[in-house]
């Protein structure tokens, strides 16, 4: 049976008018940049996902039997992988052995049409196929070659297999999360990779404005230990400077308090924060605790913090008073910040995500219309969109490589080889 082919709309444009789309046939950023996908499970895939979300045509190239992983992680309908659906939005499809002298011989010719190539191999992979950097940049001087490993193309760690759980385990955030009795806790959905994809994105970006300066391409090194450990904050400063090791408090934080969550008198759960001073004086104020703004150890966070049995008491009692309802429009009145904890459901239906169109429908030849996440940002002028949901595995080799000027014997060569 014959792949789908994607929407004839042109990369980089959309007739769309939801938010984060146009409401005219507009360029997107990055139409014209041409990104050769690599990667497998999640970060490198994500980022280029990023790219191909603002115009960047991107072509995933996987295993002609070994496709990417994430096409059967987690729940499929119809035999369909649903995360494939997400990760593989805005990418055309194809296969290509690179461990053949066909398949390499492909990739060097697809190198010197791209701007970007982004792999996550072991280091020393691409190397061993003699498709290391000597080779892709001879190709092609301009291209930038974004390498996404667990722990970097050097040091002790770096031949180990690296996944984004050992990433928020070394880095710090498992230490810190969880209750102060129990034991430290994993996210339990891939953080530490859509960390590293958000910032290998960026660094992909921050590679090509440089070319545009030098007319030169460079190697992004990006290992995924490090992103989630800048976004843990200051605590390597704080221990080097004042020996703190920051200990597991829950849901409670060491800088400000109120900060926790409450059950309503309904059985439902809400979440309060406190950062600014102001907001803490006006939850105060709201549950009836004013005398608590008085106290000398109520004027910084910190000091707060250290008292957090009060005034989770003070707060909470009031809470499990009140239907959720009561609470949020409480909360409201009195320009205190307060959500819902919310799952899926709820988000799917909240009137913010509503309005913004967070949670967008998509049209799939495969499923029909579905709805995900929609781009990441909205720009006024020149927005992304979402052009095509993941598509089946290979389905584009023929006319990629059509395109790049190879003939119907030359493909069919490729094929009898196992390169395809």
């Amino acid at each position: 049976m014959n792949a789908p082919k994607p929407p004839t709309t042109a990369p980089g444009t959309t007739t769309a008018t939801t938010p984060g789309t146009a409401t005219t046939a507009t360029a997107a950023p990055l139409t014209g940049l041409r990104v050769l996908d690599l990667a497998t499970l999640f970060a490198g895939p994500l980022a280029a996902t990023m790219l191909g979300d603002f115009g960047a045509e991107v072509i995933k190239i996987e295993h002609p039997v070994k496709p990417d992983p994430s096409r059967g992680h987690g729940p499929s309908k119809d035999g369909i992988g649903l995360w494939w659906k997400l990760l593989g939005r805005n990418k055309r499809t194809m296969t290509l052995d690179l461990s053949k002298p066909g398949g390499r011989a492909t990739l060097l010719h697809l190198a010197t049409t791209a701007d970007v190539i982004i792999e996550n191999f072991r280091p020393g992979t691409l190397e061993k196929w003699d498709l290391g950097w000597p080779e892709l940049s001879a190709a092609n001087p301009r291209l930038v070659l974004a390498r996404v490993t667990g722990f970097g193309q050097f040091g002790p760690y770096a031949h180990r297999p690296g996944f984004g759980t050992l990433a928020e385990a070394m880095s710090g955030f498992a230490a810190i999360t969880g209750e102060p009795d129990a034991p430290p806790t994993l996210p339990p959905f891939g953080l530490a990779d859509s960390i590293a994809g958000l910032a290998t994105a960026y660094a992909v970006m921050t590679a090509l404005a440089a070319r545009d300066r030098t007319g030169e391409g460079q190697v992004v090194d990006m290992a995924i230990i490090e992103p989630i450990l800048t976004v843990l904050g200051p605590q390597p400063l704080w221990y080097d400077q004042l020996g703190h090791v920051q200990p597991r408090t829950g849901n409670r934080s060491q800088n400000n308090a109120p900060r926790n969550t409450y059950r309503t008198a309904d059985g439902t759960w809400v979440a309060v924060s406190t950062s600014a001073q102001s907001i803490a004086e006006r939850v105060m104020r709201l549950v009836g605790r004013p005398e608590l703004i008085d106290e000398p150890w109520f004027t910084t966070g910190a000091d707060r913090a250290r008292h957090s049995d009060v005034l989770d008491e003070a707060v909470g009692s009031w809470i499990a008073r009140h239907s959720h309802s009561e609470v949020m429009a409480a909360f409201e009145k009195a320009e205190a910040a307060v959500a819902p904890i919310q799952d899926v459901r709820e988000v799917m239906t909240d009137p913010q995500y509503q309005a913004l169109d967070t949670i967008t429908t998509v049209d799939d030849p495969d499923l029909g219309p579905i709805r995900m996440q929609n781009v990441l940002f909205r720009l006024s002028a020149t927005p992304g969109a979402i052009r095509w949901a993941g598509r089946p595995h290979g389905a584009d080799t023929t006319a990629v490589l059509t395109e790049l000027g190879l003939t119907e014997p030359e493909i069919d060569t490729l094929r009898t080889e196992g390169a395809l």
